[in-house]
């Protein structure tokens, strides 16, 4: 079976702010998630969830972790993909866990130390929360690493990934294009900067218009870091800081 991304799901250390945002930013709808025991919220992109948001636990936050986004990849057998994945030299960061009318989760490192979730459905439904072109969707799943090369070959391994072109970046090396099944190409793989401070997955979100999206950020209170940038098929990038201090990506049209 090959995996894809199916949510994505931003763990931050000020959950109204953080909502103010990114609404603001990427047009999301913020609703409530309706589970009692916790505040989580959905992000809407009009009518479809394509990801959530929740505070930091405190455990995690004694610990030292920074906001983040994390996405979730779909394998039909959770507690054997922590398994998998583990005996391919990844780690447990948060074990294998059901979720009421929503699935089994677990959060997981690959050998770089990059995090992501692993998660087995309840229902049949397809996800949407992956739809390049849309706006309010993931349009492009980017991982920055220690070492490219082992970091794709780590995730075909694990999910059915397929490497389906190279693009050389000069000194930054080779950015490896992968995809899912039949989903096209997904995201890159890159070995990541000497001023990146550890290996993480960096999701693209879509927006109509990436001039007026960037004025948006700064206005919100975010940092425009790079961008914005033409890259292969047309769109414009950037790359960003929000006030929580977490990085993020959108990418768009220049209208």
């Amino acid at each position: 079976m090959t995996s894809n991304f199916i949510w994505y799901e931003l763990l931050t250390t000020d959950i109204d702010a953080a909502a103010k945002f990114y609404s603001h930013v990427v047009g999301w709808k913020v609703v409530d998630s309706g589970q009692s025991e916790m505040d989580y919220r959905i992000w809407m992109a009009k009518e479809d969830g394509i990801g959530g948001l929740m505070s930091i636990p405190a455990e995690a936050a004694s610990s030292g972790m920074k906001s983040c986004w994390f996405g979730y990849i779909n394998v039909p057998d959770t507690d054997k993909a922590v398994a998998e994945i583990i005996a391919a030299g990844g780690q447990v960061q948060w074990p294998a866990t059901d979720i009421p009318n929503v699935g089994r989760i677990a959060r997981m490192s690959d050998p770089q130390g990059a995090g992501f979730y692993v998660m087995t459905p309840l229902g049949t439904g397809k996800s949407v929360a992956y739809a390049e072109g849309v706006p309010g969707h993931c349009s492009w799943n980017e991982l920055r690493t220690s070492d490219g090369a082992a970091g794709l070959k780590f995730y075909s391994k694990q999910f059915g990934w397929t490497n389906i072109s190279n693009m050389d970046m000069g000194p930054m090396g080779t950015y490896h294009v992968f995809s899912a099944n039949t989903e096209g190409d997904i995201g890159g793989v890159m070995t990541m900067s000497p001023e990146c401070h550890s290996p993480s997955w960096l999701y693209y979100f879509c927006v109509d218009n990436i001039d007026a999206a960037m004025a948006r950020v700064v206005s919100a209170g975010g940092v425009v870091t790079n961008g914005p940038h033409q890259v292969p098929g047309g769109g414009w990038i950037i790359q960003g800081v929000d006030p929580q201090a977490c990085k993020f990506a959108l990418v768009g049209p220049k209208v």
